[in-house]
């Protein structure tokens, strides 16, 4: 399998621990950037592939020599759940070696349709996860995703518990950024949801994020309160990884981060601006209800995006039309 970004390979995690246990015989190899190993340990029956986009397997010289390298790991079936040109080419030298092969419909139409201003079909859409179980059923695996199991909650070890401290209080994580500002809550209303939060010293609250300039707005948000901490930037990210696991519940925009939480089984909190749950990227196992959306009264063109990289002029401020105290109050609900 071909992977890329955050959210696009942990959003696999949940499938391909479905399979591996309904279909103990299967023994899948993972190929994707080395960043993401960490995703998929702990998996039974599921090994990584680096690919090395820089080097080895730069350019279409570099593809031929992944095809060779997977070659001889005797792969009898290859999974495309990415679908661009260089999984579409590997894929191609697979099914002409004979193999089977199978690739996800991400539905562009669909979406198309959804996020148009004019005539637009308001309706939700197949999830990544069903788009992902097809791939496998065109291959002959079952795949039943209704009752899913998630990891055990990682031990944190000494790093971890010392950044954090301990105090048995409630970890709500809050994941402010996205990789478009379309899908980021104002960091002014941001503000009011942290300070709210931590007026209950029963709640420690542990902000992510990545980079410098990201670390710089989180330690803006802090404010000397002593129950919340910046985590980003602090920790490798299998520790990041191991932290997350043991949240109570988790806060993000429509992100990698909600898509991380939810493959650990962590309830996860969604906040949603130029893009919405129904073009099929809501978070694994979670209720619809906990994706609060921006008012499509104030706003109807919403969505004006799958992915939250077009520009729609007034519509800068649809995220306000989320109330801090309806944040709030969804997570003191789920915790």
């Amino acid at each position: 399998m071909r992977l890329s970004a955050m959210g696009d390979v942990a959003m696999t995690v949940p499938v391909l621990r479905a399979i591996v246990q309904q279909n103990p015989e299967v023994k899948i190899t993972v190929v994707s950037r080395p960043f993401f190993k960490p995703f998929f340990e702990g998996i039974s029956n599921v090994s990584f592939f680096a690919f090395d986009e820089k080097q080895r397997h730069k350019g279409f010289p570099g593809l031929l020599r992944l095809f060779q390298d997977l070659k001889v790991l005797h792969i009898d079936a290859f999974a495309d759940l990415h679908n661009v040109l260089r999984s579409k080419v590997v894929r191609t030298l697979f099914a002409l070696s004979g193999k089977k092969t199978a690739s996800v419909d991400k539905g562009r139409e669909e979406k198309a349709a959804l996020t148009r201003a004019e005539n637009k079909i308001f309706k939700p859409l197949t999830t990544m996860f069903e788009r992902h179980v097809k791939v496998f059923q065109e291959l002959g695996f079952a795949v039943d995703l209704s009752n899913p199991t998630f990891p055990v909650k990682t031990v944190l070890g000494k790093e971890i518990s010392l950044l954090i401290g301990g105090n048995n209080q409630k970890l709500i994580g809050i994941a402010p950024f996205a990789q478009y500002d379309s899908k980021v809550y104002p960091l002014d209303l941001m503000q009011e949801v942290i300070n709210k939060l931590a007026e209950n010293k029963t709640h420690k609250i542990l902000l992510f994020g990545g980079g410098k300039k990201e670390i710089e707005l989180l330690n803006s948000l802090l404010k000397g309160k002593e129950n919340v901490i910046v985590v980003a930037g602090q920790l490798k990210f299998q520790q990041e990884l191991q932290l997350i696991s043991n949240l109570d519940v988790m806060l993000s925009m429509d992100s990698g981060n909600a898509h991380i939480a939810a493959m650990l089984g962590v309830k996860v909190i969604t906040l949603w601006g130029a893009t919405h749950p129904f073009t099929g990227f809501s978070p694994f196992n979670q209720p619809l209800e906990n994706a609060l959306v921006s008012d499509r009264n104030l706003f109807p063109k919403l969505p004006t995006s799958v992915y939250g990289n077009k520009i729609v002029e007034g519509y800068e401020d649809a995220m306000r039309s989320i109330s801090v105290e309806n944040v709030v109050e969804k997570i003191n609900s789920s915790i």
